[in-house]
C-alpha cells in the first residue's frame, strides 16, 4: 500500500503530475516500513487496520482440507508469462535505475529467489543447490521470453521440504516434549543467513529439532505447561500444514518475480491481481485496527512502524521491531498463537469495530530478554485529518534568559484532495493547519519556533513545497530528476514568510521522504537548525504501472535538495544529533538490499540566510555540557549500549538453566538501567521487573494521553540548544537580496 497518509493513486503520467498528488514516501508502503532485515517482497502492510497487501500464500478454502494428500505440483500460467515479459520490458525502458545485468544478472535472481523462499537457510540441502545451480546462468533469459519453469522447479521442491519440516515438527511434538533434552550443552544458530546450506537430512533434521527445542524453550520460560505447549504446538503446525496446502501458482510466480524487480531497487515490485485490487480499495478506504504497519519475517509477524496518532500509538506499548506471537479479543478472549500464520489471516484477526479491545501477545524489541508481553490496544479509525499538526509552548531558561518556544507536531504531510479539488474552503492541510497554528504561536509571544517531524513517514509532496514556502520568501524546494535525466525544481508557490523568526526542526530514523524534503531544505537555506537523529533517506518516486496480469511498482524519480544533495540513502544528518534506539543496520534506506545510491547533482540556484553552520560548535559545545548530566540523555546512552550488547547475538543456548541465568541477568541490568532513571528524577526504585512492567502497562496509555512537551527530553533539550542560538543571535539575517 501507500503510505497511510496518501489518499489518491498515482497517475501514470508525467512525472511532474505524479508529485502534486503524491509520493511514495517511504520503504515498505508506510513511514520506515522497510526497516527489516528482510527483502520487502515478503512484506505486507497494516496501515490503521488496513488490508493486507503481499499474500504469501492463497486465501483459505481454495484447497481440500485432506491433509494427507500429496501436495499439487504448482505450474505457471500463460497469463503469468506474459507478465513476466512485460514486466522486463517496463523496467528496461521506464526505471529509473538501469544496473547492468549482463554480467551476473541471471545468477542475482537465483539468489534472491533462493533468499526469499529460505532466507535462513532451514529448508533447501546442499544438493538441491546443486541440482538447481543449472539455471543459474539463463534465468534472466528465460524471464525474457516467459520461461517460469525453472522458477516452478525451485519452488515445487521448497514447497515439499516445508511440508517435510511441518510434519517432521508434528512427529516429535506427538513423541512428548518432555523427551527433549535441556540439561544438554547445545546452542541454536538463530541468524542462518551466511550460514552453508544442509548437507544432508541428518543435519537438516538436527536443525529442525533444535528450532523446536527453542520454540518449547521459550514458551517454558513464559510460564507455559507442557500439555499447554504441545496443545499449541500442535495446532500451529497442523495450521501451517493447511495453509501449505493452500498455495497456488500465484504465489511463487509472484515471489519469483519480485527476485527479478529487487535487482532494481527494493521499492520495485510486482503485484498479483489479488494483491492489486487490495492495493486500490487501501486507496479509498478507511478500516478500523489499531494503526500498525507490519510484515512477514520468517514465522513471526513483525511491527515494522506504529502510526503517528493511531490507537497503537496512544498506548504507547507497541514499538517498531516488535513480533506479535498472539492475538486475543477483548479482555477475556483466548490468546490465539499467531507463528507461522499468513499476515493476511493475523491482519483479520487484529483489525475490528472501532471501540473493541484486542491484546497482542508480543516478543518485544527493545527488552530483547525472553519475556513475552501483552499489549491492549482499543481499536479505531486512523483518518487522515486526525492526524493533524498539533501545537504546544514549553519555557527553557530562567529570568532575563527566559524564552517561550512555540511547538509543532506534524506527524504527517497530509491533504484531503477530494475537498481540495471540489474548491471546499475549509479542506485540511499540513500548510493550512501550520499557518493556523503559527499565527496562534505568534500572538501568545513565542521566541522561537519547533518544527517537530519524528515519525513522520512522510506524505504528499505538494504540502512539503508549500511548507517550506511558509519560512522562505521564494526560491526552489526541491529538485525532481526523472528516469531520462530531466531535472524539475519545485518552487516556492507564496512569497508571504508566515514566520522569520529562530528555527529548529526535530527529526529521527523514521523521519521519511517529504519530512526529508522540509528538513533538507531548512537546512540548505539556513533557515533553521536541524536536530535529532539522521533521516531515514527515502528519496525516490514510483508509480504504478497495470499489466495484463496484475501491475508493477517501479522507481521513475528521485528527490534532491537545492543544494544538490539527496535524500535517497544517506537521508538528512542532522546538525546536532541525540541518541537514538533504532538500528541503521536493520531501520532505514541503508539496509535495504540494492537500495540506490546517495548521489549529487549540480545545484539549483537558491540565496540561503547567513550560515547556521559556522556556530553548531559553540552550540553543540554549549549542548554536550548540558546533558552530561541529564538523566534522560544518560538513560538512552545506557539503553542504547544495553541493546548492542545483546542484538548482535547469532546463536542461543538452549540449556535451561543457562538461559534463565541469562535472562536473569539481562533482566537485571535491564532494571538497573530503569532504576536509575526513577531514582535520578527522585522517584521510589522498582524491587523487580516484573513490578515496574506491571506498572507501567497500567500507566501507559494514560500517561501518553496526557503527557505533556515538557516530559519529552528531546523536546526539552532542542528548545534549549534553541534558546541559545537566539541568545547568540537574537535577529535572523534576512535573504541576501533583501
Amino acid at each position: 500500500m501507500l503510505s497511510p497518509f496518501m489518499s489518491e493513486k498515482t497517475p501514470n503520467k508525467r512525472v511532474t503530475s505524479l508529485m502534486r498528488f503524491s509520493s511514495f514516501l517511504s520503504s515498505s508502503w508506510s513511514a520506515g516500513s522497510e526497516a527489516t532485515v528482510r527483502p520487502s517482497y515478503l512484506s505486507a502492510a497494516l496501515a490503521a487496520g488496513g488490508l493486507s497487501l503481499f499474500l504469501l500464500l492463497a486465501v483459505p478454502g481454495q484447497a481440500a482440507e485432506n491433509l494427507d494428500q500429496p501436495l499439487v505440483k504448482l505450474k505457471p500460467t500463460l497469463n503469468q508469462a506474459i507478465a513476466s515479459v512485460n514486466v522486463v520490458q517496463l523496467l528496461k525502458n521506464n526505471s529509473y535505475e538501469k544496473p547492468n545485468l549482463a554480467e551476473n544478472g541471471s545468477e542475482k535472481v537465483f539468489n534472491n529467489y533462493l533468499d526469499s523462499l529460505d532466507h535462513n537457510r532451514s529448508f533447501f540441502l546442499a544438493s538441491d543447490i546443486k541440482e538447481f545451480s543449472k539455471h543459474k546462468s539463463n534465468l534472466d533469459n528465460a524471464l525474457k521470453g516467459g520461461n517460469l519453469r525453472p522458477a516452478f522447479e525451485i519452488f515445487n521442491r521448497y514447497h515439499q521440504r516445508s511440508e517435510e519440516r511441518i510434519r517432521y515438527m508434528l512427529k516429535l511434538v506427538e513423541k512428548g516434549i518432555s523427551k527433549l533434552d535441556f540439561k544438554k550443552k547445545e546452542t541454536l544458530e538463530i541468524d542462518r543467513e551466511k550460514a552453508p546450506w544442509l548437507p544432508d537430512r541428518r543435519e537438516q533434521k538436527d536443525l529442525w529439532r533444535r528450532q523446536l527445542k527453542d520454540s518449547v524453550l521459550a514458551m517454558k520460560l513464559n510460564d507455559k505447561e507442557n500439555k499447554e505447549i504441545t496443545e499449541l504446538l500442535t495446532k500451529r503446525y497442523t495450521n501451517q500444514l493447511r495453509r501449505l496446502h493452500q498455495t497456488r501458482s500465484e504465489d511463487a510466480f509472484q515471489l519469483y518475480l519480485n527476485a527479478y524487480t529487487q535487482l532494481f531497487d527494493p521499492h520495485t515490485q510486482y503485484f498479483s491481481p489479488q494483491r492489486a485490487e487490495n492495493f486500490d480499495i487501501n486507496m479509498s478506504l478507511s478500516l478500523e485496527g489499531i494503526g500498525a504497519v507490519l510484515q512477514s519475517e520468517d514465522e513471526y509477524t513483525k511491527v515494522v512502524s506504529v502510526v503517528s496518532g493511531g490507537p497503537a500509538d496512544s498506548a504507547g506499548q507497541l514499538q517498531a521491531g516488535d513480533k506479535i506471537i498472539g492475538v486475543a479479543q477483548d479482555k477475556k478472549g483466548k490468546m490465539e498463537d499467531v507463528v507461522g500464520m499468513r499476515l493476511d489471516e493475523v491482519v483479520k484477526l487484529i483489525r475490528g469495530t472501532k471501540g473493541t479491545l484486542v491484546r497482542l501477545e508480543v516478543i518485544p524489541s527493545a527488552a530483547n530478554d525472553g519475556k513475552n508481553k501483552v499489549y491492549p490496544i482499543i481499536r479505531d479509525k486512523v483518518k487522515l485529518e486526525e492526524q493533524s499538526a498539533q501545537k504546544s509552548i514549553i519555557e527553557t531558561g530562567k529570568g532575563a534568559n527566559k524564552k517561550r518556544i512555540g511547538i509543532i507536531e506534524i506527524p504527517a504531510f497530509y491533504i484531503d484532495f477530494k475537498a481540495a479539488q471540489n474548491g471546499d474552503p475549509k479542506y485540511k492541510s499540513t500548510t493550512r493547519d501550520v499557518r493556523k497554528l503559527i499565527e496562534e504561536l505568534k500572538r501568545e509571544k513565542i521566541n522561537g519556533l519547533i518544527i517537530d517531524l519524528r515519525n513522520n513517514g512522510g506524505g504528499s509532496l505538494q504540502e512539503a513545497n508549500q511548507l517550506t514556502g511558509l519560512f522562505i520568501s521564494k526560491g526552489p524546494t526541491v529538485v525532481v530528476k526523472d528516469s531520462r535525466g530531466h531535472t524539475e525544481a519545485q518552487q516556492d508557490p507564496d512569497p508571504e514568510e508566515i514566520y522569520d523568526g529562530p528555527m529548529a526542526v526535530l527529526i529521527n530514523r523514521l523521519s521519511a521522504s517529504a519530512s526529508e524534503i522540509f528538513a533538507g531544505a531548512m537546512q540548505d537555506y539556513q533557515r533553521a537548525l536541524v536536530i535529532g537523529g539522521q533521516s531515514f533517506g527515502k528519496g525516490t518516486v514510483q508509480t504504478i504501472q497495470p499489466l495484463n496480469h496484475g501491475q508493477l511498482k517501479l522507481t521513475v524519480a528521485k528527490f534532491y535538495r537545492v543544494s544538490g544533495q539527496s535524500t535517497q540513502n544517506r537521508g538528512v544528518i542532522p546538525d546536532i544529533d541525540f541518541p537514538s534506539l533504532f538500528d541503521p543496520k536493520e531501520i532505514g534506506e541503508s539496509s535495504l538490499p540494492n537500495a540506490l545510491p546517495y548521489t549529487e547533482i549540480t545545484p539549483v540556484s537558491y540565496a540561503p540566510l547567513k550560515p547556521i553552520s559556522p556556530e553548531v560548535p559553540a552550540l553543540k559545545k554549549l549542548h554536550d555540557k548540558r546533558i552530561a548530566n541529564n538523566p534522560d540523555f544518560i538513560y538512552m546512552d545506557k539503553l542504547r549500549d544495553y541493546q548492542k550488547h545483546f542484538e548482535d547475538r547469532t546463536s542461543v543456548t538452549l540449556n535451561e538453566k543457562a538461559r534463565r541465568k541469562k535472562i536473569e541477568k539481562m533482566r537485571e541490568e535491564r532494571l538497573t538501567i530503569e532504576n536509575y532513571l526513577r531514582k535520578a528524577k527522585g522517584k521510589k526504585p522498582y524491587k523487580t521487573l516484573d513490578e515496574l512492567e506491571d506498572e507501567h502497562t497500567a500507566q501507559v496509555a494514560q500517561t501518553n494521553k496526557d503527557k505533556k512537551p515538557e516530559e519529552d527530553a528531546q523536546l526539552v533539550e532542542t528548545g534549549a540548544i534553541l534558546s541559545d542560538w537566539i541568545r547568540s543571535k537574537p535577529l535572523l539575517v534576512k535573504q541576501a537580496e533583501e
